[in-house]
Formats: structure tokens, C-alpha cells, sequence
């Protein structure tokens, strides 16, 4: 929380640096009672019409009586943002609290030189999360009818609008509660803004190195040097004090001294002359910053801290920032021609996109893709990533035509609830392969603010896997499963034909392809290569031809012998004809090569740079892995991706204010559990029903709660370890009377001692069934995540959890109940009958719906849930809650900070 002096105490994530329209940037904060001076000289900055917009007449200046009521406010039932570019006010939006309390009346005033770049949309996305906050669920505004950017603002932010007309004003009135289509128009601004911010990086119409230098050797030579040797196309300056000329050019002491507009600055001087560089680039208006400069998170606390100052800075100026310790950046478009890493030459054209957190791995994806022959169409190297991510740059590549799929090497993942979401939505039109490194986890990059996890370590494979991510664990599988999705078509199946000049080679490569989920339809091993050139040649093509001619077959693994009569490349050369004519994947593996000088690895292109490509391997176990994912994906692909439903009976107004209620009298970040009543009250506003239970001191309390709820009944301890367990003496079945139930209690205390449990509960029978757990917690990077098992020992022990990451489809929810390993105990195990799987997956609906809607529920756990041949009952609930901490990604946009 943040005290602000003179005024209220507002939450830190109030504040937040913001991506605008044109992809600029901008900080958002609570206006402050020092913002006087800066918003007198704002107001005055503004045109008549603007004044008299904002105000319904014109005044020259505001009074010290409106200056101290616009600048004081408790950030409660009066809150005002503003948002700025290099420290001084291009926006303010607030809110003044009616006295209906769940109401406020809302104005913004834009600065007339920001208008168009989508300032008062991010206010009023501010301002309505933070009003949500505060209890208010409805705005209003009075807009004069000439005020039609006003007007716009409200009518597309996606709201349903209460317009009315009277004494010449038009008043708006609508309720601020995300719905489906204000979370789109969000998403879909977002995109846009993060998608253009990124294109600017990658295609500038003119760059200024910083830093360069006639070295030989140095970072800032070689970039300057690699830039105009790739032939970009824009203008390109060189920046040193102490040269005249640099690579044939004049150099200029500072970018204020260069003639043109400057978009893009490649900043390579020491770390203590940035902050000047910086200030100077945000002064000559230029829009993103390369920063090749070490000595930031590498360097301990002190550099952490210099990064977040550089990122601080930048964002003040309206600055993206990719680094620092960038390798550099490479667009292949012949428009564009940009090579500004430390890359000799650029790379090939081609349509796989790659982007990669250090420089140090950057450099190896880089070398990894070049040695393959993959083509590019553009390559990111975000260092530490203290700025521009994965994220962003899969919002380019969304939109980029050149781009056809996607490689990304993550160390860490800032923002997974975003990744996901943005993930998702790529790979249904473009693969996304990922390669983590051994530490990957969720967790921020160096230079953030710190948020730990709670989520089970599977959770974050279980989101890749749900967005349709080919998830991979090393830079050369990544480039493994690049070869085929960037230069063949996906298959239609799992159906699969093994090539081999080898009977004994073709068996141990179809062996390895069944356990990899491919199925074998055919080894094909009367391949001869020894008929002469010509022949063998032909007598392959037509081979292979047949084979990829039949529906039964969607992809080919050639695993092949060169021999002298048919060489590599000519064998490489069918195969990548045959695989163009037939319009199906077919990936080559090669042995028996000795020759050091042979890269096997790679895509070839037989026929020439136009032609048609071939992913080949030097071993057929990597090109069977390798196609086994992408088979993976395109059943992902292919399959109906279900819808999002909301199951009946789900009251999430009234479980919202259920929870505020509750957490009225919780201090600060402290949790509290619910008692059984109470958890099960809240559990019922979804439609989710606790089957009751009473704890009890004395027997004929446990009598007359047994009479209450109905006979047969069953006993159990409230102990956490031991309410399960049968076993141990913590649970006693169908007691069906008085007499039973009073000898029970007694043999049940006398069992429990040695273990110390005192308090024992009645809870009706219920019909038998499979034992089954649900789980939900509210993490603080993930958001929420849910969990599935069934219960008892082997759950925990052997690990056997389903995980996922809300919102989830129809699709979603039917795999999530069967991806544990012992959910075909779920349906007739050894005879026993099928359960109602149907209930379950409508109870894992509720459960996501409501830990989805509502983080100030921190974590409820079901369990047992007894799934029987007809419903499925919850016999134990626990629920804790608590102030809702920010979600990294929620309905307001904010950049990572």
C-alpha cells in the first residue's frame, strides 16, 4: 500500500507503466496533492474547446480551491489518475463517488496534442477496476453532444450504455462490471498496442547506433558494421563524441545533434553513461531503445536496481526498451533488411520467428538456426528482459505475414496468465515451440518486482500443454521441431510410413515411433539405392509417390544409407519433391556418414533456395521425436477446441459481495478460513453443495444431529491428517441408530487417542463411489489454478495431480477429468461400475467459474468428493480467503513492472 501524504492510501498496483495506441508508452499513477503546479500548467497548455468540453465553460486557469479538490482525494469514494510521458500530465481521469454508494460520476480531460492514442480508454480502465475496488459498481458522466471523442471512448469500451438527452447534455450511465465483450475490446486494444510497439522495434524507418565505434572488435563496431553490411534499408547514423567518421559516415557527438528523426536507438556505451544516452534519445523523440550494455542484473543488487531505473526512464519518455544485454534484433524483410546483432551476416529469409532471453542463449539459438540453414523472418534477443518479452513479440508475430512460426527460449515467465492467453490464440494459427532451461519456473526475470508462486511445479507444463504450446526441453529440440513446422505442411494424423534402404534400420526406427504415440502403418524397406542414379531414383519417387498417395498415410520418416549410386542430396532431393507434390510431411534421417564436413542436421532445399525443403537428421530418433510433437499439435489443432459455458445457478454478483463481506474485518494480507457453514454458504452461490455435517461434544448432541440429518450416518474426526482414513480409525461407516452411533463415538475416541484427536463430527451417508479430490488456489503469478486426483495415498505419492489454468472450455474440462493416470478407475475399473463422470466435470466447471471470477477466494479444497453411478457428492470442504492480490494479468492493462 502507498500513503500519500495529504491524501488516502492506495494499493502500489494503482500504479502502473501503460502501452498506448501507437505503441508509445506512458505511466498511470493516483494524482497527488504535489501534481498542483503540474496540473495548472496542463490545464493551461489546453485549447478553449477542450476547457470548455471538460468543464461546460471556459476558464483560463483552475483556482487554488479547484486545484486542492482536483489534486486531494482519498482513493476511495474520490479517485483521480493521471497519466504521463517524460513527467509532465497528458491525461487525467476520476471519479467522484454519488450518493447512491455503489455509483460515481466520472470525467476525463486528454491532453489536445495525446488525442488519438487511447489515453482515455486506459483511464477508464483504471479507474472502473479501481471503483470495482471501492464497492462501486456503476458510473455515470454528463458529456456535452459535440463531444464525440468522449462519446467514443465510452460507447467502444465495450460496456452496455444508458444514453439520455436533456438541457442539451447527454448523460451516460453503465454498469462496470467486466462483461465478455468489455474483456475483448481490452484484449484487442492491448494487442494492437503491444503488436505495433514491437513492429517499430523490429522495422524502424531510421536507427542511431550509440556508442559506435572504429574499434575492431567492439560491440558498438561490430553492430554499426553488421547493420550496413545487411543493407538496411531506413537511415542509419553513428553516435560517438570522439569520431568524426565511422564506416564511411559522419559521426555525430550526440543523437541531438543528427539531422533526422531518429526511431530506434542501439545504445552500446558503458552502463554509467546510459542514463544521459537515454534522456538525450527521449528528448530527440525517439520511440524504442536496443540496449547492448552489460552490467545490470548481473551485477548483484546494484545493477537490479540500475535496471529498473533504466526501465523507468525510458517508459517516462515513452521508450520500449529490448535488453539490456541484448544480442540485438534481425528482420529478414527485404523492405526492411535489418541486421542489428552481433550475427556476422543476415540470416536467410524464411517464416520462423525466434526470440530468446540472455545473450549468451541468444547466441546459441541464433547459431543453432544458422547451422540448420532455418530461415528467419525476424529474431529478438531480450537479455534480461527487462522490458520487451515473449509476450509482446508473440503479438507482433500474431499479426506479421512473414511469420509462419514461432521458437521461443525462456529462462523465466513474468506473466504466465498472459502467456497462456496470448499462447493459445497464436497456436491456432501459427506453431509455437518453447524450450525452457532446466530452471525455468514461474518466476519473474531479474530486475522485477518479486512475487513467488504456490502452484505445483506441473501446473506451468500443464498450461503449455492446454495452450497448444509444443513445449521442449533444449535449444536443439526446439530446432528440431522448427525444421518441419517451418517448411512442411502439418499432418492430418498419426498414421505413419517408414522408409529404409535397411530392414533392420527401418524396424528400430518404427519401434521407436510407437511409443511416441505415431502409428506404423507400413515399413517400407524394398528400397533399392544400388539400381544406378537414374534408376534408384525412380524406382523411389514412384515408390514414394504410391505411399503418400494413400489416404492411410499422413507422414514419411525416411531413414535412409546413402550408397554411390545415390548420394544424400539426391535422395534429399525426391523426398522433398515427393513431400511438395503429395502436400504431407515427410522429415529424412541419414547414417552411415562419416564425413566431419556433412551438416546433417538442417533443412535442405535440393532444388534450389525456391524450392522445395526437407528437414533432415542425423538421427532417426530426433526426426521421430520431432514429428511426434508436431502430430501432437496438429491433433490439438484439429480437434473442437469446446466452448465456455457458464453452468447454471451461478450467482457471482452475490458471491461478491459475500466475500467483501467476509473480508470486511480481515486486516491486511492475512488469510482466514471459513467455517464449515460459512465455506458451504459461499460454495452455494455456484451451485455447489456440501453434503452437512455437525461437530459434537457430548452423544446425545451427536444423536439429535443424526436425527437432523438423516440415518444411516458416519463419524468422522476433524483431524486434517486422519478424517480420510478408515484405516487409522478416523472414519466409521453406516451407523443406522442411536445405540450404534453411541457405541461408535466411544470405540471411535478410544481409537483415536494415541494420536490426540479429541473433536469428532456426524455427517449423513451417503451412496458409495470413487473418492476423488478437487483443489484451487489464487496464485500471484498464475492467477488461478486448478487441480483434479483421485483421493487417497497414491495421489500425493506418486504425483498423479491434473492441472490447469482458468478459463477453461468444455474441451478443457473433459480432459482435465481424465488426465490423471488413475482416472480409468472413473470408468468400470475391474468390473466395478462406471461413475458419473458428467457430474464431475459439472462440479470442476462451478469450481473453475468461481475461483476464476473471484481472487479474494485464496483456496478451496474438495475432499473426499464421492463420485457415484448418479452424482457426485462433496463430503468435506475447506475455503480460505483473503484481500485479493493483483493478478498479472487482469482487466486492466498494465506492463510488467
Amino acid at each position: 500500500m502507498v500513503d500519500q501524504p495529504g491524501a488516502g492510501v492506495y494499493p502500489e498496483y494503482w500504479e502502473a507503466d501503460v502501452v498506448l495506441r501507437d505503441g508509445g508508452t506512458a505511466h498511470l499513477r493516483p494524482i497527488s496533492p504535489e501534481d498542483a503546479d503540474a496540473l495548472q500548467a496542463f490545464h493551461t497548455a489546453q485549447s478553449e474547446t477542450s476547457i470548455y468540453m471538460r468543464f461546460f465553460s471556459f476558464k483560463s486557469r483552475l483556482s487554488s480551491k479547484e486545484l486542492r479538490r482536483f489534486t486531494e482525494v482519498d482513493h476511495k469514494d474520490r479517485v483521480a489518475f493521471v497519466i504521463t510521458i517524460g513527467g509532465e500530465i497528458v491525461g487525467v481521469g476520476r471519479y467522484d463517488r454519488l450518493d447512491d454508494p455503489t455509483e460515481a460520476e466520472v470525467a476525463f480531460n486528454i491532453s489536445d496534442i495525446q488525442q488519438g492514442r487511447g489515453i482515455g480508454s486506459i483511464l477508464l480502465e483504471h479507474l472502473a477496476a479501481a471503483a470495482r475496488e471501492n464497492g462501486i459498481r456503476r458510473f455515470t458522466a454528463e458529456v456535452l453532444p459535440e463531444n464525440r471523442k468522449m462519446l467514443r471512448v465510452f460507447a467502444d469500451a465495450g460496456y452496455e450504455l444508458v444514453r439520455k438527452f436533456d438541457d442539451g447534455v447527454v448523460s451516460v450511465d453503465f454498469n462496470i462490471d467486466p462483461t465478455e465483450k468489455s474483456l475483448a475490446v481490452m484484449e484487442s486494444r492491448e494487442h494492437r498496442a503491444e503488436a505495433r510497439s514491437v513492429r517499430d522495434l523490429l522495422a524502424p524507418s531510421s536507427i542511431a547506433v550509440v556508442g559506435a565505434s572504429r574499434r575492431w572488435g567492439t560491440i558498438g563496431h561490430q553492430l554499426l558494421e553488421h547493420i550496413m553490411e545487411g543493407g538496411f534499408k531506413g537511415a542509419v547514423y553513428a553516435v560517438n563524441p570522439e569520431a568524426f567518421e565511422l564506416a564511411g559516415m559522419k559521426s555525430f557527438a550526440r543523437i541531438a545533434d543528427v539531422p533526422g528523426p531518429v526511431q530506434l536507438a542501439i545504445i552500446a556505451v558503458p552502463y554509467e553513461e546510459v542514463p544521459k544516452v537515454v534522456d538525450e534519445c527521449g528528448a530527440a523523440g525517439v520511440k524504442g531503445l536496443v540496449v547492448a550494455t552489460a552490467g545490470y542484473a548481473d551485477d548483484g543488487e546494484q545493477g537490479l536496481r540500475r535496471q529498473r531505473e533504466l526501465v523507468r526512464q525510458a517508459r517516462s519518455h515513452g521508450m520500449r526498451v529490448i535488453g539490456p544485454e541484448s544480442l540485438g534484433i534481425v528482420n529478414t524483410n527485404p523492405d526492411v533488411s535489418l541486421n542489428a546483432s552481433m550475427a556476422p551476416s543476415l540470416p536467410r529469409r524464411g517464416g520462423l520467428g525466434l526470440f530468446s532471453q540472455s545473450a549468451a542463449i541468444g547466441v546459441s539459438v541464433y547459431a543453432a538456426a544458422s547451422r540448420r540453414g532455418l530461415g528467419l523472418s525476424s529474431f529478438l534477443s531480450a537479455g534480461n528482459r527487462a522490458d520487451i518479452s515473449g509476450n509482446d513479440v508473440m503479438q507482433f508475430w500474431e499479426d506479421d505475414p512473414d511469420t509462419v512460426a514461432v521458437g521461443l527460449y525462456l529462462e523465466s515467465i513474468g506473466n504466465p496468465r498472459k502467456f497462456s492467453r496470448l499462447a493459445r490464440r497464436l497456436s491456432r494459427t501459427k506453431p509455437v515451440i518453447v524450450a525452457k532451461s532446466d530452471v525455468t519456473g514461474l518466476r519473474l526475470p531479474p530486475g522485477h518486482v518479486v512475487r513467488t508462486t504456490l502452484a505445483p511445479a506441473a501446473a506451468l507444463d500443464a498450461m503449455m500443454r492446454q495452450a497448444g504450446v509444443i513445449a521442449v526441453e533444449t535449444i536443439e529440440q526446439l530446432m528440431d521441431v522448427a525444421q518441419i513446422v517451418s517448411s512442411q505442411p502439418l499432418p492430418k494424423g498419426a498414421a505413419l510410413a517408414v522408409y529404409s534402404n535397411s530392414a533392420a534400420f527401418g524396424k528400430v526406427v518404427a519401434d521407436n515411433a510407437a511409443p511416441q504415440g505415431l502409428v506404423v502403418d507400413r515399413i517400407v524397406t524394398d528400397v533399392d539405392l544400388e539400381a544406378g542414379m537414374s534408376a534408384a531414383r525412380d524406382g523411389l519417387r514412384r515408390s514414394l509417390r504410391k505411399t503418400l498417395a494413400d489416404d492411410a498415410v499422413h507422414a514419411v520418416v525416411a531413414a535412409m544409407v546413402p550408397s554411390r549410386s545415390l548420394t544424400m542430396d539426391a535422395i534429399a532431393g525426391v523426398l522433398a519433391e515427393c513431400a511438395a507434390e503429395a502436400g504431407k510431411p515427410v522429415v529424412a534421417a541419414f547414417t552411415g556418414i562419416l564425413d566431419p564436413s556433412v551438416q546433417l542436421d538442417g533443412v535442405l532445399a535440393p532444388g534450389g533456395e525456391s524450392g522445395p525443403s526437407l528437414p533432415c537428421y542425423s538421427s532417426a530418433g530426433n526426426a521421430v521425436a520431432a514429428l511426434a510433437a508436431v502430430v501432437r499439435y496438429a491433433k490439438w489443432l484439429d480437434r473442437d477446441q469446446g466452448i465456455f459455458v457458464e453452468p447454471a445457478g451461478c450467482d457471482r454478483e452475490g458471491t461478491r459481495e459475500h466475500i467483501e463481506r467476509l473480508l470486511s474485518s480481515v486486516p491486511g494480507e492475512q488469510l482466514i478460513r471459513l467455517d464449515d457453514g460459512e465455506g458451504a454458504a459461499l460454495l452455494s452461490r455456484y451451485g455447489i453443495n456440501v453434503v452437512p455435517s455437525a461437530v459434537f461434544e457430548s452423544d446425545d448432541e451427536a444423536v439429535a444431529a443424526a436425527e437432523r440429518l438423516g440415518w444411516p450416518v458416519v463419524l468422522k474426526t476433524t483431524d486434517p491428517a486422519l478424517r480420510h482414513r478408515l484405516d487409522l480409525g478416523g472414519v466409521r461407516l453406516d451407523i443406522e441408530d442411536a445405540d450404534s452411533l453411541r457405541r461408535n463415538i466411544a470405540q471411535m475416541r478410544r481409537a483415536l487417542e494415541p494420536y490426540g484427536s479429541s473433536a469428532i463430527e456426524v455427517q449423513a451417508m451417503v451412496s458409495v463411489g470413487q473418492a476423488c479430490t478437487f483443489r484451487a488456489i489464487e496464485d500471484p503469478l498464475l492467477g488461478p489454478v486448478v487441480s483434479f486426483g483421485l483421493a487417497g495415498d497414491a495421489v500425493n505419492l506418486l504425483d498423479d495431480w491434473a492441472h490447469r489454468v482458468p478459463p477453461l472450455s468444455s474441451t478443457d474440462l473433459h480432459d482435465f477429468i481424465r488426465a490423471p493416470r488413475a482416472s480409468l478407475k472413473l470408468f468400470g475399473y475391474q468390473g466395478l461400475p462406471a461413475v458419473d463422470v458428467a457430474a464431475l466435470e459439472d462440479l470442476g466447471a462451478r469450481l473453475v467459474r468461481l475461483k476464476d471470477e473471484h481472487p479474494g477466494i485464496a483456496l478451496v479444497e474438495f475432499n473426499p468428493v464421492l463420485a457415484g453411478t448418479q452424482g457426485a457428492k462433496i463430503l468435506g470442504a475447506e475455503v480460505w480467503i483473503g484481500n485479493a492480490a493483483q493478478r498479472t494479468d487482469s482487466a486492466r492493462r498494465a506492463m510488467l513492472s
